[in-house]
Formats: C-alpha cells, structure tokens, sequence
C-alpha cells in the first residue's frame, strides 16, 4: 500500500506529495515518462481543488477552473524507480489575463532529488466561445499564492 508522506517546505509555490503506483511504471520498472504529465496535473487540480476551484457534477465549481493546457514541456534528470512517494513542487512564473505560466519540478519527497523539471502554460477559456477569457478577480487571488515573485 501507497501511502503519502508530508512534502518539504518551500520558499515559492507549494509542494504536493504524489503515490507512483505499479501501473505509473514501464517495462523496466521506471515511471513512464507520460505518467510525469499525470502527476503534475493532479497535484495542481489537488491544489486547486483544495482551494474551491474544481469540477462538480461535470461543471465548473467557478468560471476559472475551465481552462486548458496549451503548452507543456519537460526535461528528465533521472528516474523514479518503482513505487513509493514522490513530491511535485509548482508555482506561477507568470499570470497573464487569461493565460497562467507554470514552473514544476518532480522531486524525492525530500525535495533533494529532482527527477524532472518543466513548464505548463494553461489558458482559461469562455464556455460557449472556447476563446481565452480573463481571469476572475477572484482566481487571481487564490493565483497569487502560488507566484513566485507577487
């Protein structure tokens, strides 16, 4: 059994621990690099989650949880080697009016051993036009925590 252990604290942005299970590993018993996308993401929606911005029955809980990703890159520095925790450290580089840049690294749940590093841009669309719409006042707020430099 998986089990989370606390994350290690931070000078910027916030830090959320993630399980790798089995199924997170490829044939040679390392995280799968597609699976470092699904843990980033889930740490986020964690977070935002946490914070009332999320999906419920389908739907948006605020206007600023409908938002995509339009850009997602990523540098690997080591693997993860079989199950266990690992921490995902993210925050904000930048908020635009309707786009957020995002920095990441995954770690050892120490915060010592960066397996990978990378950045994630997501843009907050208008429902019915699928165009970019501008943050709410009240999603810049909970965004602010996460900034690096406010």
């Amino acid at each position: 059994m998986t089990t989370v252990t606390e994350a290690p604290a931070v000078a910027y942005g916030d830090v959320v621990p993630m399980p790798v299970h089995f199924d997170d590993l490829d044939a040679m018993g390392v995280l799968h690099n597609s699976r470092y996308a699904v843990l980033v993401e889930r740490a986020m929606t964690l977070w935002w989650t946490e914070r009332g911005v999320s999906f419920s029955g389908g739907r948006p809980t605020t206007p600023d949880a409908f938002n995509v990703v339009r850009e997602y890159g990523i540098t690997f520095h080591r693997p993860v080697r079989g199950t266990g925790d690992v921490s995902v450290h993210f925050w904000l580089d930048r908020l635009g009016a309707t786009s957020a840049e995002y920095r990441f690294r995954v770690t050892s749940t120490d915060g010592v051993t960066v397996y990978a590093e990378g950045r994630r841009v997501n843009v907050r669309l208008d429902p019915a036009t699928m165009r970019p719409e501008p943050w709410t006042e009240h999603g810049r707020t909970i965004a602010g925590a996460l900034l690096r430099t406010p």
